[in-house]
């Protein structure tokens, strides 16, 4: 295969040093982990780079599995009997950081190659060895297996996940992890980990199927002791797409993490999802469904959160509906998005043992020029939640084509509630019921709803009851009736209740705010009804 004209005339403009990198950075690749070289960390990401674009002017070579049916074929509970040893852990007592691996197998057949990079910027690879974990249980008699039938090969490993004293400094908790395909997570302060992002998604909800790009590699710079910050690099790759990604990870009192990313296009994708995120919603207040279950609510997120240029902000609870779901919000050069876990309160759960009342959640800002595209919302229906049904990313309107390259940085932060910078009144409770009165004769079609959202913050909560404050609803097709805003007691907020009625069996796209004196003074509840989730 030819290499596209705008990758050759790239390679002309590459200077003689970064080639000279990347011809070496490549040739290592076939060789052992004993083999060091050197590669300034300031060029580092330019040289995955030139990795990632030759890559995408190749023919995909799909990544192998490992050879070892005693690890292919073992059970959840054998996998989870494979621990790390923390006396193991990489740069132990050597400063904040600390560095544990994944075991391969299970779920993960596709090991990855995991580097490091030390203060003289020398990269070394983590080699795989049986003596990082303790083999418990019915893993027992894997320790000799493997060792025995890997001899002179290299394993590789499933992942990695970083320590560092986010909530004590008197122990080193988990911090950031990342396994499965382009997948990580990370945590803030008194977090427990919940939602995922990932380095890329291809072709999401289409009717062809979804492509799952890997990280087949990482780097991982060494901190200097009392470094609060540390960068990894990663290189993805994917039958359509290959890049080089920085992250720049920051544990404050949210963990931040700057991510800079260059992709490649090795042939046409139908739809590129960019800084996605997915996640868990199996029942909450807001369903119509009956869940046999003695937890009130079960969710990793409950609601989509976006902001324009002009501090429009959007909210839209999740759901788990009968039917795939896919939303879009149309923006050029977005504030930012997210998927959050507003509902914190234990009550509401009653989980000792998921802590969904502690799930982060994950804000996404753009840097620099994103231009026109789409916040896109993909609600799967699930009847368990062991899966991840919600997933929202960012879609640029310019087609991403074979050939083509895309640069683009963003800052993903934890948060808990709310954000900072949010300042208008918030939805807070989203409940749905019969549009019957108790009791009627002729009651209306069961498709008839009453809705009452609940509007809550440090400002309008102040506001006295005898202000007149008008609900704006509009509503994309049917009718909408009954419409009451009243303030609740002990300083709970405002409710805006009203009725629609579908039209047609068509879904009904909603949007609601409260305004004062003809000002906005909330943010844009925005939801989608169908008819069809009531049976």
């Amino acid at each position: 295969m030819k290499a596209p004209i705008h990758l050759i005339s790239t390679w002309k403009k590459a200077s003689v040093p970064l080639l000279s990198l990347f011809l070496v950075f490549s040739a290592q690749q076939a060789f052992s982990a004993t083999l060091d070289i050197a590669i300034p960390q300031d060029s580092l990401f330019d040289v995955i780079s030139a990795r990632a674009q030759k890559l995408a002017s190749e023919e995909y070579i799909a990544p192998k599995n490992i050879e070892l049916d005693a690890l292919n074929n073992i059970e959840y509970q054998d996998y989870r009997s494979i621990r790390f040893k923390q006396d193991k852990s990489m740069w132990k007592d050597e400063g904040l950081y600390e560095l544990q691996l994944f075991h391969p197998g299970f779920l993960y057949k596709t090991p990855v190659t995991i580097n490091t990079v030390d203060s003289d910027s020398k990269l070394s690879r983590l080699p795989f060895s049986t003596d990082f974990y303790q083999y418990d249980d019915t893993a027992a008699p894997l320790k000799d297996e493997i060792a025995k039938s890997i001899a002179n090969k290299q394993l590789g490993h499933a992942g990695f996940r970083l320590h560092y004293p986010i909530n004590t400094t008197e122990y080193k908790d988990e911090v950031m992890v990342f396994q499965g395909a382009s997948y990580f997570r990370v945590v803030g302060p008194n977090q427990v980990y919940g939602l995922s992002a990932r380095g890329l998604a291809i072709d999401t909800a289409e009717a062809s199927g979804e492509e799952f790009p890997v990280f087949k590699e990482f780097w991982l710079v060494k901190p200097q002791p009392e470094q609060t910050n540390i960068i990894i690099f990663a290189l993805l790759d994917s039958p359509s797409v290959a890049g080089a990604y920085k992250f720049s990870i920051d544990p404050t009192t949210n963990t931040s993490v700057k991510v800079d990313m260059q992709i490649f296009a090795r042939k046409d994708v139908k739809k590129l999802g960019v800084a996605p995120l997915t996640s868990m919603f199996y029942h909450g207040e807001n369903s119509t469904k009956f869940f046999d279950d003695y937890r009130p609510e079960v969710h990793d997120s409950d609601g989509l959160l976006t902001q324009s240029q002009d501090n429009n902000w959007i909210w839209r609870p999740l759901n788990n509906p009968s039917q795939l779901s896919v939303t879009s919000f149309s923006y050029a050069n977005p504030k930012g998005f997210g998927l959050a876990q507003r509902d914190r309160e234990f009550n509401n759960y009653f989980d000792i043992e998921a802590h969904y009342h502690n799930r982060p959640s994950l804000w996404i800002e753009p840097e620099g020029d994103w231009g026109n595209g789409r916040v896109e919302l993909v609600e799967i229906p699930t009847d368990t939640e062991t899966n991840d049904n919600i997933v929202s990313y960012w879609v640029p309107e310019k087609p991403f084509k074979a050939g083509d390259s895309l640069k683009l940085s963003y800052k993903m932060t934890t948060f808990n509630a709310y954000l900072t910078q949010h300042d208008k009144a918030r939805a807070v409770r989203t409940r749905i019921g019969s549009a019957a009165l108790p009791g009627e004769d002729n009651p209306p079609p069961k498709s008839h709803r009453q809705f009452t959202v609940d509007f809550a913050g440090p400002d309008i909560n102040k506001l006295s009851e005898k202000l007149n404050l008008n609900a704006d609803i509009q509503l994309t097709t049917g009718e909408v009736r009954d419409v009451t805003v009243q303030k609740l007691p002990d300083s709970l907020g405002w409710r805006v209740a009203f009725k629609i009625a579908p039209q047609n069996g068509k879904p009904v796209d909603m949007r609601l705010s409260l305004k004062l004196h003809d000002k906005e003074i909330s943010e844009v509840w925005s939801y989608v009804w169908y008819p069809n989730d009531i049976k």
